[in-house]
This record gives structure tokens, C-alpha cells and sequence, in this order.
């Protein structure tokens, strides 16, 4: 009988989601456009592969409006088939929902297909913008990811799905938005040494990253030569993914302070107030690459 019970016991230990110290955490990530997680994320989910625990991005527009020549079906198309090699390039999975950019709205349909993702992967980290930035799709990812926060544990929304047993930790994205309140970055993560794995992911997306954004920009400098371009965009993202000093005081707390002042990259997350509340343990289990406690 004692057997039996320890049996069960460690069954539980390995399958409900947070509960294990070696299990594969699962990590899902919401972005309104088919680069927004790969920007906000990209180096934390090559961490994680590199950990051998499961990420997901999943945007809930297909982009077919972001693009100053091309648009529409074609479009879309497109930047689906950047996604996938940036799924290839990264070793997440990526599924892009069939919204239209730009008219992203939070309703009780999408709200419930965030739901649904959410438990289909059985999240231990949720990860979304806040819902305060200059774009209404952004605005409405962080809107729907919050209403699902707490709606994910309960059996009888969506009971087609079964509920989660456990809330996941759901993390806000960095960005630079004062109003009503600053982003607060709460964890910190060294991506020095997976860098050039966010580069590779962010090169994926040529519509974007090599012609639209420029574009918006008005920025006339992009390179023709594919390698050159490279080198381009390493040198446009090394700035913007440099620990400013808020997150190098929070790098500091994880890392210890001689560990925090090496870092040149880094990617920082905003605990949401829905959800899980987690523990220093809970976050340092949860992002194993942090080190032991400093």
C-alpha cells in the first residue's frame, strides 16, 4: 500500500504543471503579430530549448496588413512561412490565428481560444505585452491574456478542454510605455550567450525586420547582401537589447552583482498580479537558468 501511494505521489510530482524541479517546464508566449514574441522573447525561449523544456509562440493576428507594398492572403501567407522557419531556427512551436492585423478585438470567441491554447499546452509561463502600448493589437494580447488568467482554472468555462489543475505564471513583455505606469521588470535574463539565436530568429522574418520596420523608420540603410544585412541587424538590435539601469539593478538581485555587470543582453518580464503569485522559488525553478541563489 505504501508503495502504491509513493507511486501516485511521484506520478503527480512529474505530471501536474510547476510541481517538479526537473520536469519540462512549458512556456507559452502571445504576441499580436507573427514577430512580436520573437522580439520580446526570442532569447529567453532558446534558453529554455536549450534546457530541453517546451516554448510556444503564438500570435493571434496573421500580420497581412504590415507591409508597405504587399498585403492581404499573400501576405499573410507569407509571414506564416517566416514563422515556421523561425520555429525551425529556434526550436519552439508557432501557430499564427487567422485574425486580421490591425482589427484585433477582445471578445468572448477570442478570448476563449486563448483559454483553450493555454490549457492545450498546459502552461507553466504565460507570457504577453501589457495592455498599454501604441498599437490596439498589443493593447487587446495583453486584454485577452489577462481575462484568461484566472478563467484557465475554471472547469466550467470551455469544459471542452479540461481546466488547469494549477494557474500558470503569467509575465508581462518589456516596453517603454510611462502611462498609466512604467514597465517594472521584475526578472531579468541574461541572453549574452543565445544572442545570435534571437538575431537568427529575427532574421527569419525578411518582411519585417529588412522592410517594413526600416520603411516605417524611414530608415534607407538596410544592406542588399544578405550577409552584410546580418551584421546590420545585429548592430540595430544590440542597442535595443541592453540592460538599461532598472534592469541591471534587477540582474543584479538574480545574478549577484559581479554576474549582472558581464551582461550585454538581456530580455526582463513584469510579474502579472493575475495568476499565479510566485515565490523566489517558484521563479528561480521556473527559470533554470538563473543561477542558484547568489
Amino acid at each position: 500500500m505504501i508503495k502504491y501511494l509513493l507511486g501516485i505521489l511521484l506520478f503527480l510530482n512529474f505530471t501536474l504543471p510547476g510541481t517538479a524541479q526537473n520536469a519540462k517546464i512549458r512556456v507559452l508566449v502571445f504576441g499580436a503579430h507573427p514577430d512580436d514574441c520573437d522580439i520580446s522573447s526570442g532569447g529567453l525561449a532558446a534558453l529554455y530549448v536549450a534546457g530541453g523544456h517546451a516554448v510556444k509562440f503564438v500570435s493571434l493576428t496573421n500580420g497581412d496588413k504590415g507591409h508597405q507594398q504587399m498585403g492581404g492572403g499573400e501576405l499573410a501567407k507569407r509571414r506564416y512561412q517566416e514563422t515556421q522557419e523561425v520555429a525551425r531556427r529556434l526550436g519552439v512551436e508557432y501557430e499564427v490565428l487567422e485574425n486580421h492585423d490591425g482589427e484585433l478585438l477582445p471578445t468572448l470567441e477570442n478570448r476563449l481560444e486563448v483559454i483553450r491554447r493555454i490549457r492545450e499546452w498546459k502552461a507553466d509561463v504565460v507570457i504577453a505585452p501589457r495592455p498599454n502600448d501604441y498599437h490596439p493589437d498589443h493593447r487587446y494580447t495583453g486584454v485577452l491574456v489577462q481575462d484568461a488568467s484566472f478563467l484557465v482554472i475554471v472547469p466550467n468555462i470551455l469544459s471542452g478542454v479540461p481546466a488547469l489543475p494549477n494557474n500558470p505564471v503569467f509575465l508581462y513583455t518589456r516596453d517603454n510605455f510611462q502611462r498609466p505606469n512604467p514597465f517594472r521588470p521584475d526578472i531579468a535574463v541574461d541572453i549574452s550567450s543565445v544572442f545570435p539565436k534571437k538575431l537568427d530568429a529575427l532574421d527569419a522574418h525578411v518582411s519585417q525586420v529588412y522592410e517594413w520596420l526600416p520603411w516605417i523608420d524611414h530608415d534607407t540603410s538596410v544592406p542588399t547582401n544578405t550577409a552584410d544585412r546580418k551584421k546590420w541587424l545585429a548592430n540595430r538590435w544590440l542597442t535595443r537589447s541592453q540592460p538599461n539601469s532598472d534592469i541591471r539593478q534587477t540582474l543584479e538581485k538574480w545574478y549577484g552583482k559581479e554576474r549582472a555587470a558581464q551582461v550585454k543582453q538581456a530580455e526582463a518580464f513584469e510579474i502579472c498580479e493575475y495568476g499565479k503569485k510566485p515565490t523566489e522559488a517558484d521563479i528561480r525553478r521556473l527559470f533554470p537558468m538563473l543561477p542558484a541563489k547568489p
